[in-house]
């Protein structure tokens, strides 16, 4: 009902603007844009309009006057509204009538889990690919982020109506599977009882030990007497496998199922990297210096020109990515491809904008959400993380200590394109100033104003005429009827730290209505006003949590 009614402001509106003009009160000049929100303060307003500020300058009014002649022309007689004020420089403010909110609370009950449910989307395919961490160890606290940013992102805009689907590109070739064979070759050998320094540059985690220690436990040291090439092959070969079921057994439990897992070998095995190459010769787009391949992408908007095949014939990264990138828009034909990158891949948007531009595809329908840095916090101080040294936190270890629902929830709290500090202490926290058990304990509540009237052979009827009067009411009424809205706008900006806000905010009115306005031993007709109001919020909170896979406790 909220963007209903902003669509009915706007049309109301431009209708009393086109009797000024017709009128001769005002000149017929082109309307420039203007919006139509929701007050931070219910006294000014149920619905806020800024047409007047916007079209001053153009109309060469003063914004105050045009505000009073555009709401001298609204008769608001058989409308949703109830009156029209003037505020400030020139907000023109509706009040909706007291029907509007009751119909508000029946809709939601109407529709249930489907509520929120847009179209948005008109079916749009998207591919959302996240957390594609390198299957060269465990998952580590950037990784978990992503799981959350991309999972609850994906749930958003097939809310929102689109098809979305999730994919995981597995980085199982290049640089970082040979420096994965060189680390597990020198544990392997050190564990024999070879006399040998391992490299600074190579993986130190302990899980790379176990796997060595693993490999001569079924295979012994028949792989010490063999070429280094063979043994790192028959490592990498034995050790990857073991890492990239480990990956899926972790997102899974981190309720993160995928629709696709890419191997990026596969572009390798099936020619579709050269291909890439030979595609961009074709299109005039490369040329040779140094005995190497280059790919003109400082004319597609890029900084630099690019290489592509190195003088000893082997494909820079890029190449793959390249290909991945044209399958995913031109092969499988999705309409949006969206990558959710770490913060140290800015550069690496505009290089594949500028390659998907050459290769005749619009980059626009690449959307990059570029994720900041997290920082854990625990006892008020930064716990000190080192990847390098193998000492990272993993996402294992991290839902240890928190909750798997704090962890999604948390994740979630901030825009991905902003610094995180995740407080450890906070997460598992039972009070109000955890933003998640606030959130499950609001509906918790839901739940046993429900379970307690039901004991006493009250329940809700359906359909019947509400009533609401007080402001706590009327305030989560306004922030329930726009969660549609909030859906859409988080599809649209690719932004489900939307949602999360929104959640903990209608959480925090739900609360402040329980403690207000008394459900129980009031009136029937309140008593089933406010029966209607609490059950439309549980409904809202669920599906907000469903979508984010969070719980939504029946009891706390």
């Amino acid at each position: 009902m909220t963007e209903t009614t902003k669509s009915l402001v706007k049309e109301t509106v431009i209708a009393a603007l086109g009797t000024l003009v017709a009128d001769g009160v005002i000149p017929a000049e082109p309307l420039p844009a203007f919006s139509v929100e929701i007050p931070a303060r219910s006294e000014l307003g149920d619905f806020s309009c800024n047409v007047a500020l916007a079209a001053s300058k153009t109309l060469d009014i003063p914004s105050r006057k045009i505000a009073e002649l555009i709401a001298g022309n609204i008769n608001t007689e058989g409308s949703v509204f109830d009156k029209v004020e003037i505020a400030g420089p020139g907000f023109v403010n509706f009040f909706v009538k007291e029907t509007w909110y009751g119909a508000a609370v029946n809709g939601i009950l109407k529709k249930k889990g489907d509520y929120g449910r847009t179209d948005a989307g008109e079916g749009k395919r998207v591919l959302v690919e996240f957390v594609s961490a390198n299957p060269t160890g465990p998952m580590h606290i950037g990784n978990a982020r992503g799981g959350a940013l991309g999972d609850c992102l994906a749930s958003i805009l097939e809310f929102a109506g689109y098809e979305a689907k999730r994919e995981f590109y597995v980085n199982d070739a290049g640089n970082q599977i040979e420096k994965f064979g060189l680390s597990l070759d020198i544990r392997y050998r050190q564990e024999l009882g070879e006399d040998i320094k391992f490299p600074e540059e190579a993986y130190k985690g302990g899980d790379i030990t176990e796997h060595a220690k693993a490999f001569i436990a079924e295979r012994g040291d028949r792989y010490l007497n063999v070429s280094e090439a063979e043994r790192r092959k028959a490592l990498v070969d034995y050790a990857l496998p073991i890492n990239i079921k480990g990956l899926k057994d972790d997102l899974l439990k981190y309720r993160i199922e995928y629709d696709n897992w890419f191997y990026e070998s596969e572009l390798h095995k099936n020619g579709a990297a050269l291909k890439i190459v030979e595609t961009l010769k074709e299109r005039g787009h490369t040329y040779e210096l140094d005995g190497a391949v280059w790919f003109e992408a400082s004319k597609f908007g890029n900084e630099k020109d690019v290489v592509l095949i190195r003088k000893n014939g082997v494909p820079t990264y890029i190449v793959p990515d390249m290909a991945y990138h044209y399958n995913k828009l031109a092969e499988r034909g999705f309409d949006i491809a969206v990558d959710i990158l770490g913060a140290d891949h800015h550069g690496y948007v505009s290089r594949m904008n500028a390659a998907l531009t050459a290769l005749g595809i619009n980059a626009a329908r690449l959307k990059v959400i570029i994720m900041q840095m997290v920082r854990l916090v625990k006892g008020g101080e930064t716990v000190k993380i080192s990847k390098r040294s193998g000492k990272a936190i993993t996402l294992n270890s991290l839902l240890e200590e928190v909750p798997l629902d704090a962890a999604r929830f948390f994740f979630n709290l901030r825009d991905a394109n902003t610094h995180l500090d995740f407080d450890l202490d906070l997460a598992v926290e039972e009070t109000s100033k955890n933003p998640v058990y606030y959130v499950q304990y609001a509906h918790a509540r839901v739940r046993s104003v429900i379970r307690r009237l039901s004991d006493e052979g009250i329940t809700r009827a359906p359909g019947g005429s509400l009533t609401f009067s007080a402001k706590e009411e009327r305030d989560l009424i306004r922030k329930l009827a726009a969660f549609p809205e909030e859906i859409n706008e988080a599809a649209k900006a690719f932004d489900p730290s939307r949602i999360t806000r929104y959640i903990a905010e209608a959480a925090q009115l739900f609360h402040k209505f329980y403690d207000t306005c008394r459900v129980r031993g009031e009136d029937d007709d309140i008593l089933q006003s406010r029966l209607a109001l609490t059950e439309a919020a549980g409904v809202v909170i669920k599906n907000a949590l469903t979508l984010m896979k969070i719980d939504a406790p029946e009891k706390m």
